[in-house]
């Protein structure tokens, strides 16, 4: 598997100093975690739910989460794990004689259940097409629900040989409230320590901690313009997303929007970068598909410590990833600062900052896991570039 390999190759030439390098589900969960790039929830319920998967591939899609939680309604759980059961036999089926673990048709898969018991029934009645589940996604995530969860996903593991991993995501009631939230949260992340080598990655639950206080942001607005939530995100990335090597990769929240609505406020993606590579329409299209919003949030999520992102349409998809390449500068940047051993500080090669070898390391070191995921971009490509050849809508 490789990020942006559905792009043409000639293209990927013009665009990448540094090509993204390839990996596989059996990579490292530190590589694996940040590999995840954008990653599409689907319903289980979807009757074409095989051919989804296939077409997601296709548009660059490297990992999918179908869900039988939230995404389907309550009466539906039954019939949704029929479904998802029978379609990843039938995509198994297919993918036979092209390896089907490896297979570039397949993303990365797992499921979101809504009970401990799901993981060994699910993963006993798939049969051979279990090695395409990856892992579980595993909601509401406290310590005292959390290891029935992680339990049953190592009983399955054991049973099966398969390698499953977990992603545990925070938006319970005692996450968010003040009063609970510290504790809970060292409550997990000592829960997690004991399960380490089965945690791919912490995902962040934004819908249900915006609930809790009765809210839902609008897409002209972040996440991080929600105060409660933000405030929820900065003591998650405090205490589960530490690079001491206690820490977890940390992915970014759900982006729901897929349509624009009325504005309050003006677009927020600057006329200049998309004037320049003569893309004023595709500056038009993101705006008409609120994708601005999206964009903004990405970079705020990547500033804060978050890599990836939940994403509810393949539309999104191009932009976390585009966003996720390094840029030429930032490379440039973390080399030097690698290099710098003895310690002291520097003039950027781009003499426009100052890089500190001791201070900038962990980001260096974390920017250069990126690199090798996503790839570094040629000099003069930016973002707009890369967005259009990503997919763009």
């Amino acid at each position: 598997m490789r990020h942006f390999e559905h792009i043409d190759a000639a293209r990927r030439k013009h665009l990448f100093y540094r090509h993204p390098r390839p990996f596989d589900r059996h990579a490292d969960p530190s590589v694996l975690g940040v590999a995840l790039g954008a990653t599409l929830y689907c319903p289980a319920t979807r009757p074409a739910l095989a051919d989804d998967i296939e077409r997601a591939a296709l548009r660059g899609v490297m990992s999918m989460v179908v869900c039988l939680e939230d995404a389907i309604a309550d009466g539906e759980v039954t019939a949704g794990e029929t479904n998802l059961v029978a379609q990843l036999r039938t995509l198994h089926a297919r993918t036979t004689g092209r390896v089907p673990a490896e297979t570039r048709n397949v993303p990365l898969l797992f499921v979101r259940v809504r009970d401990p018991r799901q993981i060994g029934d699910l993963i006993g009645r798939l049969g051979d097409a279990a090695a395409l589940v990856n892992g579980f996604v595993l909601p509401k995530f406290t310590a005292s629900s959390g290891g029935a969860f992680l339990d049953a996903l190592e009983d399955a593991a054991t049973r099966t040989g398969l390698r499953l991993l977990a992603m545990p995501v925070i938006e319970s009631p005692a996450a968010v409230y003040a009063e609970t939230r510290t504790e809970m949260l060292h409550d997990v992340a000592r829960l997690l320590a004991k399960h380490r080598r089965r945690i791919l990655a912490v995902r962040i639950g934004a819908t249900d901690m915006s609930a809790a206080y009765g809210l839902r942001r609008p897409p002209d607005l972040t996440i991080y313009d929600i105060r409660p939530v933000a405030g929820v995100i900065c003591d998650v990335v405090n205490i589960l997303g530490r690079v001491d090597g206690t820490g977890y990769v940390v992915t970014g929240p759900v982006w729901e929007y897929f349509s624009a609505g009325e504005r309050m406020f003006k677009p927020q993606l600057r006329r200049s970068p998309f004037d320049a590579q003569r893309a004023a329409p595709l500056r038009e299209r993101l705006i008409t598909s609120d994708l601005d919003g999206l964009i903004r949030e990405v970079h705020l999520d990547k500033a804060n410590g978050l890599i990836g992102k939940t994403v509810i349409h393949p539309t999104h998809v191009a932009a976390v990833h585009a966003l996720s390449v390094v840029t030429h500068e930032e490379y440039c940047d973390a080399a030097d600062i690698l290099d710098g051993t003895g310690g002291g500080a520097m003039a950027s090669s781009y003499a426009n900052k100052m890089n500190e070898a001791k201070p900038h390391r962990a980001w260096a070191q974390r920017l250069m896991l990126r690199a090798r995921v996503f790839g570094v971009a040629a000099e003069d490509v930016t973002f707009v570039e890369l967005l259009e050849a990503a997919g763009s809508p």
